[in-house]
Parts: C-alpha cells; structure tokens; sequence
C-alpha cells in the first residue's frame, strides 16, 4: 500500500547535541527568506525555496520560488533559478527527488498560462535533459488548501509525501494529513489527530529513513520562541496513532523560528532553517555527526538525537500573541488592526511590514478580528485559558474584496436542524456586520449547506430557511436587504464525503460570496 501524507497543526520535548563545522552554506543564505532545504540522492544538488526574491517568477510579492544551488569544494555554490518549468506565481517547493534523480515531487499545482492563484495540491516533474518536464498535477480528492503555502516531504521507499495545508477540517490553522495511495489514485485527506496537531500551526513535515519518525514545526505547544521543531513516533499504520511529540531542545530551537528539519542519513548531516543569529529571515542551518535518541523516542538512525527535557521556564499570568498579516493571494504585507475581545478590547496595530505583537492576560478566551482597508474583515478564536506559553505566533491572511471571493463563516452554527442560531454564532456575524458597514457598495450572496442525511427535500428547505435566518440578522443590524441575496443547496454541494461524522460536519456550513464590489 502506497500512502501521500498531508501535514496541516502538535509537539515532544528535547535536547539535542551537536558539533558544528565551517559552514558550507554561506553562499546559500542571503538576505532573502530561505525555506525547504532537500539534497538530491547523489548529494550534488541542493533545492532551496526563496521567498520575495526579485527574480522569482512574481517577483518581490513573490511567496518562494525553488532555486537550485550545486556542491563545489567549497561548500555549496549561490543558487541560481529554477526555472518557469518548476516555478509560477505561487509558494513552490521541492517535496523530494527519486533515487535514480529523474523524478521530482512539487509541492504546488500548475497551470499552462505557468499562473497558479494559490497552492492547491502536489504535482510531478520529470528529468528532461539539463531541466525539469513540465510538472504532472496529482489529483486529490476535496483537497483544498486555505494557506499561501503547502510544505511536505516525500518518502520514496514508501510512496508517503507529508505536507502541511489548511483544509476545512484543520484543527488550528495548518494541520497534518495523510492520504493513500491505491493503484494509480490518492485517497481523501486523514487527518493526523489531536496528538500532533494543535489548535495553532504546523508546518513543514518530514520522515526518517524508516518512515517511523515525524519531525516537523509546531507554534501550538510551550517551547523556546515561535515554531520549534519537535519529533514523534509513528505507533501502527492507521497514521492516526502517535506518540507524545517531544521538543528537539534549546540546541537547535530558539527564541526566533526553526523550521524544515530534513534527515539526510546517507551524508551524515540534518538540514533545517532557523531565524536566530540572521537577518530576521529563515537561513539554512546543518547538524553534523549523529545524535542518538533515548527513551522514550526509539533510536534514530542518523542523525541521532538524545533525549533531555528542557528547562521549565517560571510560570506566568500573560501571553505575548506575535505575528504577521499577509495578502492571502500574493503574500504581500498587509498593514491591518487586529481587535482582542473578552470582557474588554486589547487591539495591535500591524505596521506596513504587516508584524504586530500585544501582550494578553492567560486567564481568558478571546474573538479575533483583523481590518484592513481593502480585504475581508476575518474572524477567529482564541483560547488560551489552559495554555503555558509565553510566546504564540498568530499569522492571519486576508482576501482582497474581490467578486466571486467566498468567506467561511466557522463559527455560524445552528442547534441540530432547527434555525436556531447557537450563542456563538453572533461574534462571527457582528464581523460580517462591521464588513459590510465600512464597504457599502459590496454585495453578497449566502450560501447555505447540509449533509446528505435525512430527505434531500427537507435539507434544501432547511438550507434555505438558514440562509433567511441570518439575511434577517443582518438586515436587523442596519444593512439593507438589496445587499443580501441567499439560497440554500441542502447536500448538493459537498466538500467531503459524508462517510463519517467529522466529514458530515465539514459539509454543513454557512459561506458567503461577493457579487458586487
């Protein structure tokens, strides 16, 4: 059995030693945002990501183009372009390479015009000459990914790519999957579980040579700054069942962002890229040596890492939310407002490089809302009641008011066939209020969606009778109803299947789309 494996939010706590040598990456690293080191399985090539380089293919807005760099007796070379084959306008990245260097997985699709307005799944390219073919899009079924980027890692030896992406059933923002593959079709989406994802991120997945060991990033648990790479163990092959993640330790994590840890076993060294000591953009960083693992992880093979706890920092009363507002089709730096509420505002201000930063109290859950002046108001929540960390990274993406843009309302819920709208509901809508007060020549259109339970019939009444439910809200609110046009689907439109209850609860769901700007 064939399996791919979506990563899209979980963490294990540990300390790692090491010993460095003289840096073979100084020409690598540049004062752009390198990401997703892999090396080719004869160890001369090395594929890098670089973001906002202004010879990407979009240029400076640009989210990652794969730039290629070649081993020398020096160390590794500059990197130079990888080409309009392998590049468009969105994230792109190198999910690994086959052993025989003919095949690569492409963590992207791609289209013939070489456009692609965000990152909707995994393609394969072939070795054609001195490039690459034109990239293969692999179909997977009601994938669909939210974020700006899609990162993962493929295991040939076990035909498994493991990916991070914002799905509709992500637990947080980026979660982890996995899909199987069975003859020449991949299979929906599973969902890792709880253990490794969190209710934040996770981000950029990758297996050791038995394809037994996870390692990946994580902002979700208590660790030394923003993401920190953890490991965990794979229990059985359902791919649901882990092991407690443990936190590679204060060696390689620290108060900045480590990401895109990557075993190379075959050349005696780890990859992974880190803001501490750079620019304040992610720089390739290398472990040398082996580092051995002891209970409770089982012994990795090259590298080896021991296992100690890291030091419990003093307990505190506050929590410091940082992060950074971004364009959510170009990547661009958003400058935007971001509004905590509890039983009071606390509001940031992200400046023109979109970075904001507040301390909160830990005492309290808390309704997000981002404004910017152009884009979609969007709303989440925040519960950090139970948390101990000091230090939590949230990233926020916003869509452009443009017609035909499609906003989930997550938090609109309604009591188990009936119209009647749950208490929680209100926060999210108010929000929808506030869009549609400050942008008065937009219109939209709600669209309501059931599973395919019960009578079609009654579920397209009950869609419809939803979608009046919350036009009403709205028009109660001061927006005039010209503005508001609605209609109910019942089951005919699903994003999953409805196998399960998890995917069942997907399929139920309240979205609106701008028809008029």
């Amino acid at each position: 059995m064939k399996y791919l494996i979506f990563f899209i939010a979980s963490a294990l706590s540990v300390g790692v030693t090491y010993s460095q040598t003289a840096d073979p990456y100084t020409k690598v690293n540049s004062p752009f945002d390198e990401m997703n080191p892999v090396i080719s399985p004869d160890g001369n090539t090395l594929f890098i990501t670089i973001a906002n380089h202004p010879q990407n293919v979009g240029g400076r807005r640009d989210p990652g183009d794969i730039w290629i760099s070649t081993k020398t007796t020096e160390g590794w070379s500059t990197p130079s372009h990888g080409g309009r084959n392998i590049n468009n306008s969105a994230y792109n990245g190198v999910a690994g390479i086959s052993q025989d260097g003919n095949v690569l997985y492409l963590l992207s699709h791609y289209k013939a015009d070489g456009s692609s307005p965000t990152t909707q799944g995994i393609s394969v390219a072939r070795k054609a000459g001195s490039g690459w073919s034109t990239p293969e899009n692999i179909s997977i079924p009601y994938f669909i990914n939210r974020a700006t980027t899609l990162t993962g890692y493929w295991h040939e030896a076990q035909s498994v790519v493991v990916l991070a992406a914002e799905g509709y059933n992500s637990t947080g923002a980026e979660d982890i999957y996995v899909t199987i593959k069975r003859g020449d079709r991949w299979s929906e989406l599973i969902n890792l579980g709880t253990v490794i994802n969190s209710a934040y991120q996770e981000m950029s997945p990758a297996l050791n040579a038995e394809g037994t060991k996870l390692y990946y990033a994580s902002n979700g648990r208590k660790g030394y700054g923003s993401f920190d790479i953890y490991v965990s163990e794979r229990l059985d092959d359902t791919w649901t069942a882990w092991s407690e993640p443990v936190n590679l330790g204060k060696d390689i994590n620290s108060e900045g962002r480590e990401l895109y840890f990557r075993l190379f076993p075959s050349f005696g060294i780890s990859l992974y890229t880190s803001t501490r000591n750079s620019d304040g953009y992610g720089d390739v960083k290398f472990l040398s040596d082996s580092v051995r693992v002891t209970p409770p992880i089982v012994e990795v093979k090259s590298p080896v890492v021991e296992v100690v706890e890291p030091t419990e920092p003093a307990k505190i009363n506050s929590v410091t939310i940082k992060g950074r507002i971004t364009n959510a089709k170009s990547g661009e730096a958003v400058a935007a407002q971001i509004r905590f509420t509890s039983d009071s505002l606390f509001t940031a201000d992200a400046a023109a490089d979109g970075n904001y930063s507040i301390a909160l109290s830990h005492s309290k859950s808390y309704s997000i809302e981002v404004n910017a002046p152009g884009f979609i108001n969007l709303s989440e929540k925040l519960n950090v009641i139970s948390s101990d960390m000091n230090v939590l990274e949230l990233n926020f993406k916003l869509q452009p008011i443009e017609v035909g843009a499609v906003v989930n309302l997550k938090s609109v819920l309604f009591e188990i066939g009936t119209t009647t709208l749950l208490e929680e509901s209100y926060s999210e809508l108010n929000v929808v209020v506030d869009f549609l007060k400050t942008n008065p020549k937009v219109e939209i259109e709600l669209e309501g969606h059931t599973d395919n339970r019960g009578d079609a019939k009654k579920n397209l009444e009950l869609s419809q009778q939803r979608v009046d439910k919350i036009k009403s809200y709205l028009v109660s609110k001061g927006i005039s109803a010209r503005r508001i046009k609605g209609k109910g689907f019942g089951g005919s439109r699903p994003i999953a299947t409805n196998d399960s209850e998890e995917a069942r609860k997907l399929n139920r769901r309240v979205e609106f789309r701008i028809v008029k700007n």
